[in-house]
């Protein structure tokens, strides 16, 4: 008899006000919910102290619940650089502290996140929330659905880790990252 292996998914909407996480357990092709929560960032002024924040505690979830991999979602393209630059910075740091760990990272785009795991790229939060509800059997819903967003990226890593042809950017840790990414490293 073969034993399946078992894996956990840490998935992260990063953010400077609520980051939003949630964690799958894996086994074989079955998923299993484990856990939905948000880190609330509002109450500290200071811009980098958030991010140090958000890489601490990023870094005390990996070290309680041990994820095999990390799916992040990716900034999207907003029309005020300021917003997107803060939210680059907490994906960055996020991202940093998987790495740190040499945890496996991959990031997916909203659209492809809302289209694994309700069809439509044009889903909105609460249908994304409603479907992982209805996925995973989640008695009761956040009223803030930023986490519910980091579990749907978990669960659109599930749906995708085994395809071939995903363009999404994977990295399995620091090392890896700087050889794929040679000509942005200043020597």
């Amino acid at each position: 008899m073969k034993v399946q292996r078992e894996k956990i998914i840490l998935g992260i909407d990063p953010g400077t006000t609520i980051m939003g996480f949630g964690l799958i357990k894996v086994v074989g092709n079955k998923m299993s919910f484990l856990l939905l929560n948000e880190l609330v960032l509002n109450k500290l002024d200071d811009h980098y102290l958030r991010l140090k924040y958000i890489f601490e505690r990023t870094i005390d979830l990996i070290e309680k619940y041990h994820p095999d991999e990390i799916a992040i979602e990716a900034p999207f393209f907003g029309k005020n650089v300021q917003s997107m630059l803060k939210l680059g910075r907490a994906q960055g740091v996020a991202m940093a502290a998987g790495l740190s760990k040499e945890i496996p990272i991959t990031e997916y785009s909203p659209k492809k996140i809302k289209m694994s795991i309700t069809g439509s790229g044009n889903a909105s939060k609460e249908q994304v929330a409603k479907m992982l509800q209805s996925l995973l059997g989640i008695k009761k819903l956040p009223k803030n659905l930023d986490s519910t967003d980091g579990l749907a990226a978990a669960v659109c890593h599930f749906y995708n880790q085994n395809n071939k042809l995903s363009s999404e950017k994977n990295y399995s840790g620091w090392s890896a990252f700087v050889k794929q990414n040679e000509k942005r490293i200043k020597k």
